[in-house]
């Protein structure tokens, strides 16, 4: 069991679309403890450290206020730390850069929310009720935006009229946080030409060329690209108007985020659970997710010029052997050549020693990125 808190730890709480990882660094960036509350809302699971156990939770509140209890309990006071920071997914056309959280900037983001409606309320609630329970600790943000500044103007621009690409319509990318830890973490040296695939109930490519992202597969919004849990990824606009038509905006914008991917094709958003079912549905809905990443995967590849190496990252990239050898053989004619055996354990290096390719599992580690530019702004 970990201790109580020490002076200059700082809380990172990471909020993304079902899920809440915590983490709390000292100030030598050290683990001191870290937990997840996954599967919100509904009947989920909570751990800390190494314990885990089942968990109702109504909504993200109710998971915060799990966490934050589970966290005292091991002597960890949000009144005591150096600071909290987050991941916040989109800060709209402003916030792209590490920031101190101040009433302004929390605008920001609640103004951001329908363009990340699973993430941005979710990162608010986060803030919100460290606010209201440590009003004089300083909080920070990390946005997922950032890491995708360095794509070329014509990777980010929409071909609309130039008053729509003032108001900021234009492709952001998303899971930069992730990203940008992957390329810190990979081992080294890095490869020219690297295929990121952060793979979880939200999923996204980026490609990778010489440290810095020059294409990736989300957009606007978080809503874009591959399928995913409960998104529908890439859809002709004109279909998007054919549902608005019926639904209205508000019930499109649920529809698209809320209803859909994998929750539409088989009832479920749960990889795991999809891959242990023989379903017809749930068989479809992985072959579904495979077939889009592959899909996606070509047109990043093209933006490099080729491929030097693929990692794995996310709740399902790292865990979901099935997944990666379906991505894997999808990219066979690369001449990609990965070892079963390890793939099957989820080791860290995938590729057989005559692979063209090199394949990695980099696992996630957003939460230590995150610390690290609080900590910068202090």
């Amino acid at each position: 069991m970990a201790g109580p808190a020490e002076p200059g730890q700082i809380l990172v709480v990471n909020a993304g679309s079902s899920s809440i990882k915590f983490a709390v660094f000292d100030a030598g960036f050290q683990r001191h403890l870290s937990g997840m509350a996954a599967d919100i809302p509904g009947t989920g699971r909570l751990q800390i450290g190494g314990a885990e156990r089942p968990a109702r939770f109504d909504d993200y509140s109710s998971a915060l206020n799990m966490i934050f209890e589970l966290l005292a309990e091991r002597g960890v006071h949000l009144a005591n730390l150096r600071a909290a920071a987050h991941r916040v997914v989109h800060g709209g056309a402003n916030l792209s850069a590490p920031c101190a959280i101040t009433p302004a900037i929390r605008s920001e983001i609640a103004n951001a929310a329908a363009l990340a409606p699973l993430h941005n309320p979710a990162n608010l609630a986060a803030i919100d009720a460290i606010a209201a329970r440590a009003p004089d600790l300083p909080q920070f943000a990390s946005f997922d935006t950032g890491f995708h500044t360095t794509n070329s103007p014509e990777a980010r621009t929409y071909s609309l009229p130039s008053e729509w690409r003032n108001k900021g319509l234009q492709r952001y990318g998303f899971h930069g946080i992730s990203f940008s830890a992957l390329v810190d973490n990979h081992p080294m040296p890095l490869p020219a030409r690297l295929l990121a695939c952060h793979l979880g109930n939200g999923a996204s490519l980026c490609a990778i060329k010489n440290g810095l992202s020059c294409a990736t597969t989300m957009g606007f919004s978080p809503v874009s690209g591959l399928s995913m849990g409960s998104r529908t990824g890439d859809i002709d606009a004109m279909a998007v108007l054919a549902i608005a038509d019926e639904l209205g905006v508000e019930g499109t914008r649920k529809l698209l985020n809320h209803k859909s991917g994998l929750s539409a094709l088989a009832g479920s958003n749960n990889m795991r659970r999809l891959l242990a079912s023989d379903d017809t549905g749930a068989r479809f809905a992985v072959s579904h997710f495979i077939h889009w990443t592959v899909q996606h995967a070509g047109a990043m590849i093209a933006t490099m010029g080729g491929l030097d190496a693929v990692a794995f990252t996310g709740g399902i990239g790292e865990n979901a052997p099935e997944i990666r050898a379906g991505i894997l053989d999808g990219l066979g004619w690369l001449g990609i050549k990965y070892n079963t055996e390890l793939n099957l354990e989820n080791a860290r290096r995938l590729h057989s020693l005559d692979s063209a390719v090199q394949v990695y599992i980099v696992p996630a580690d957003e939460e230590l990125r995150i610390a690290q530019n609080a900590a910068a702004l202090m």
